[in-house]
């Protein structure tokens, strides 16, 4: 069994909180989640009828049957039962009642804002991360391999083939479960409606033109959109504003949570097909955003995620927040290591002020000597960015300043680029990137790490 990161933490809210609150993408693996971290707690599946109409018929007999605390599976399924767990709460007092999962966050997220507020913690739990996927050696396959796979729990634990399990997802799921709250009619136009988000992936959002592909008004459009957003299959990348002064672009761009699912849309079959389709790059630029998201979510954070772009077309893959810092990341697929990939950094960077350092996550895995920087393949793969952290760095010997390190990782491919940044005492880190920078390139199939 892969072991998650996000487990520590549910285990340490738990005892802080009379409730977690686990939301996250069905086959994510919430419930081994939860019954693996605390395995001494009694468990419900509220998808059970027998369990269900106990829920409901009788709240305050059925929440006293475990008085040593349970985990209520799929609480959505019973959504009255949220406020029979706040008068319990409040009742016997005390922490690690409950622990409370689900899949329909459109359905739970107000529900527990409004009857628990202030009681219980809440977790997002997406599919597996690079960093678990490594730990666990199951990151091998390259980077096509991790685009076409994608990182469901089911297909890496199972060995399941990912078209199959892939398309058995979206007919149960996309087109059953999300199809019935919608109570949609027209099942063909939301099947494409999915199909063309899938083919719109690192892309600006044009809500009327997606809508008007589809076959869909705008309204309807947007609706569709809010409720994918809500049950954890797309997500919507915001633009950066800031104190920039010049002009930039307002739509958010769109990507999916799991890579292979969007591959699996785009009608990939094979990773022989993958290497050679005119999307590798953007999915690839998907799969580095989505590991950033995991990468906030798993330690209990709200990522503060960005792109930059200007109305001249000057661009920016991802921003990544912490600190009040800014981390300018660019995703490269390709396997070669090009000058001009830093082109685009070394413009953004110095017009951020909140951006001390920029970093190229590629799909190489070559050892190369430039003026760059230097490249090396690593054995393993792993990324990181530290923010700086002012008061804590001892000056080198022979230095008045201190250098702060930013990280970031590449994904299955090989590549881990960093640029080090000086910062005198008392003073802020310089912008801009140093020329040359110090660059370092690993493969992308091991280790994402941000801290």
């Amino acid at each position: 069994m892969i072991q998650r990161t996000i487990a520590p933490l549910l285990v340490d809210l738990f005892g802080r909180y009379p409730f977690v609150t686990v939301t996250g993408p069905r086959q994510s693996g919430k419930t081994t989640l939860c019954r693996t971290a605390l395995p001494d707690l009694a468990y419900v599946n509220l998808e059970s009828p027998n369990h269900r109409q106990f829920a409901e018929q009788d709240p305050k007999r059925f929440l006293a049957t475990w008085p040593g605390g349970v985990i209520l599976d799929e609480i959505q399924r019973v959504p009255s039962l949220l406020s029979w767990l706040q008068v319990f709460a409040d009742d016997h007092g005390g922490n690690g009642l409950f622990v409370l999962t689900g899949s329909g966050q459109f359905l739970l997220s107000d529900r527990t804002d409004q009857s628990l507020a202030g009681r219980t913690a809440l977790l997002r739990l997406l599919p597996f991360s690079l960093d678990e996927l490594r730990s666990a050696g199951a990151a091998a396959g390259g980077v096509d391999g991790l685009l076409f796979t994608g990182f469901y729990p089911r297909i890496h634990d199972q060995g399941l083939d990912p078209n199959q399990a892939l398309a058995d997802y979206v007919e149960t799921y996309v087109e059953r479960d999300v199809r019935r709250l919608l109570e949609i009619r027209n099942l063909s136009a939301f099947q494409r409606f999915v199909r063309l988000c899938a083919g719109r992936v690192g892309q600006l959002l044009n809500l009327a033109a997606l809508g008007a592909d589809a076959g869909v008004t705008h309204t309807t459009a947007r609706h569709w959109l809010s409720v994918l957003e809500a049950s954890f299959l797309v997500f919507r990348l915001p633009p950066y504003h800031g104190s920039v002064s010049k002009r930039l672009v307002k739509s958010p761009k769109l990507y999916f949570h799991d890579v292979g699912l969007a591959s699996w849309l785009l009608g990939i079959e094979s990773v022989r097909q993958l290497r050679t389709h005119p999307l590798r790059g953007a999915l690839f630029e998907n799969a580095v955003v989505a590991e950033a998201l995991k990468h906030g979510y798993n330690r209990g954070r709200r990522p503060r995620l960005f792109f930059f772009r200007d109305r001249g077309g000057l661009e920016c893959d991802l921003l990544y927040s912490s600190e009040g810092r800014l981390l300018a990341i660019e995703a490269k697929s390709g396997a070669t290591i090009a000058s001009d990939w830093f082109t685009a950094l070394r413009r953004v960077v110095p017009l951020l002020p909140d951006c001390d350092a920029g970093i190229v996550v590629h799909g190489g895995d070559e050892r190369q000597a430039r003026g760059d920087g230097r490249s090396r393949p690593p054995r393993r793969f792993r990324t990181s960015a530290r923010t700086v952290r002012r008061p804590a760095l001892t000056p080198r010997p022979g230095r008045s300043g201190t250098a702060s390190s930013f990280w970031a990782m590449a994904s299955a491919g090989n590549s881990v680029v960093h640029f080090a940044v000086s910062q005198e005492p008392g003073r802020r880190p310089p912008l801009g990137i140093p020329s040359p920078p110090p660059v370092r390139h690993r493969p992308l199939h091991g280790r994402m790490r941000f801290q």
